[in-house]
């Protein structure tokens, strides 16, 4: 057990994935118990915090607006209360995939083509393109774009969740997630979808086709895969734990998709998939993962 005892978990949240949270948390919140440490299940319902007297450590669950985009993280700091995951300016950057390019071009770290629109811009790429709000999380949102016909559907739909929408060339390819817990970077995992498109109800409802733990790669493309996760990890500021998802293409490049750094920790969420495969038990991870918790 860490030096934390009265650990403190987030769950919830005001965002669109609050259903998602719900279930992360309290299962992070069960295996703490499990794990002997004394936990405080809470319940966010607003962009606001109210932490119980006492309390050690506090292990963020809150995926979407305020769990990743550092709002949670900087009332924490400021309060000089130790959590989990990344700070403020780490999660910013990660939560908004404008910002997520940015780092990418700027540490060349390979990624897709994009641009940025808001409503009554002119669109300049031309299909196919994946079109996503810039700022949300769990593929809500989020289309594929093959024709022209497809574009205005899905443009408006993704202005419903933000009214930022990234624009990026799409990658034919395979997709890859990797985990890292600091020094640590987890087996790599293959997303294996039979329609091609890893959508929210892919991932929270019927859950992927399958799951492939190790991903079946060669020994130089998995190194490749760790060196850019290192990498992009890093750039980032992350710590703690994030989750980097890759595209790669039928000539084995590799193109960053997007940083995760609060990950999903539900029954088919890939971090516990990818820790499990290196020996963590889901209590294992979520100790691990508390016990080095920071301001």
């Amino acid at each position: 057990m860490s030096r934390f005892k009265k650990i403190a978990v987030l769950m919830g949240g005001p965002s669109e994935e609050r259903e998602v949270s719900l279930k992360s948390g309290a299962a992070v919140a069960e295996a703490l118990r499990q794990g002997g440490y004394d936990v405080a299940a809470i319940d966010v319902t607003a962009r606001r915090l109210d932490i119980p007297v006492g309390i050690d450590a506090v292990f963020i669950a809150l995926h979407g607006a305020y769990g990743e985009d550092g709002g949670v993280q900087e009332e924490l700091t400021r309060r000089a209360i130790p959590y989990t995951g990344p700070g403020p300016e780490a999660s910013r950057i990660a939560f908004d995939k404008e910002l997520t390019k940015q780092l990418a071009r700027q540490h060349g770290i390979p990624t897709a083509d994009y641009e940025v629109l808001r409503r009554g811009d002119q669109r300049r790429m031309a299909p196919p393109l994946v079109v996503k709000p810039a700022r949300q999380g769990s593929s809500i949102g989020v289309h594929p774009v093959f024709s022209e016909a497809e574009w205005p559907d899905a443009f408006a739909d993704a202005l419903r969740h933000d009214d930022k929408v990234l624009v990026e060339a799409y990658i034919a390819g395979r997709e890859f997630t990797v985990g890292v817990l600091d020094e640590r970077i987890l087996p790599i995992v293959e997303i294996v979808v039979a329609n091609g498109w890893y959508d929210y109800e892919t991932k929270y409802v019927r859950g992927a086709d399958r799951y492939l733990v190790p991903a079946p790669l060669s020994e130089a493309q998995a190194a490749e895969l760790r060196q850019w996760a290192r990498r992009t990890y890093d750039a980032a500021g992350c710590r703690g734990m994030s989750r980097i998802d890759f595209r790669m293409t039928d000539e084995a490049r590799l193109y960053l998709l997007e940083i995760n750094t609060i990950p999903g920790f539900t029954e088919t969420s890939l971090l516990p998939k990818a820790a499990a495969q290196d020996g963590l038990t889901f209590e294992a991870l979520c100790e691990r993962i508390v016990s080095r918790a920071t301001v």
